[in-house]
């Protein structure tokens, strides 16, 4: 299942990819996560930091291990995620867009248990749009963080 939302932000490349690779204080940021708990730091840059965060997913309380496999400096930085069957591929970039830059953040949901693939058909549309939602609520979140600076 992909999903794909984008937002336009008023202000410097730097200071969106401060908000949005700040991973520490995500939950001061984004409303949606209520809590990060570092789990592995690299020596230098992105890649290889690895997180555990804390959301409200229908009503309860869902917890994923992320970590970051690939980032370009004031670009894109690429997680993976895997849970209950799936992996859960994410990448989250800036690029210039009229009137400021386009926050673009694309989700691939990949089912690889049996049992993720059977779940994955009746539960993928329902599915797509609360994803699609929480995302587009970050990076509006986001947007906003950066644009009151």
């Amino acid at each position: 299942m992909l999903v794909e939302v984008q937002v336009t932000i008023k202000g410097s490349k730097a200071a969106i990819w401060a908000a949005m690779t700040d991973i520490e204080g995500a939950a001061k940021i984004i409303r949606g996560i209520d809590s990060i708990e570092v789990v592995e730091r690299p020596t230098h840059g992105l890649v290889g930091l690895k997180w555990r965060e804390t959301r409200m997913l229908f009503g309860k309380p869902a917890t994923a291990e992320k970590w970051i496999t690939d980032a370009v400096e004031n670009q894109f930085y690429k997680t993976r995620a895997e849970s209950e069957g799936f992996i859960f591929l994410s990448t989250t970039s800036i690029s210039e867009s009229s009137g400021g830059f386009a926050l673009t953040s694309f989700h691939d949901s990949q089912p690889q248990s049996l049992a993720a693939k059977i779940m994955s058909i009746p539960m993928g549309l329902l599915f797509k749009g609360v994803a699609k939602k929480a995302l587009l609520q970050d990076l509006i979140d986001i947007k906003a963080a950066v644009e009151q600076q």
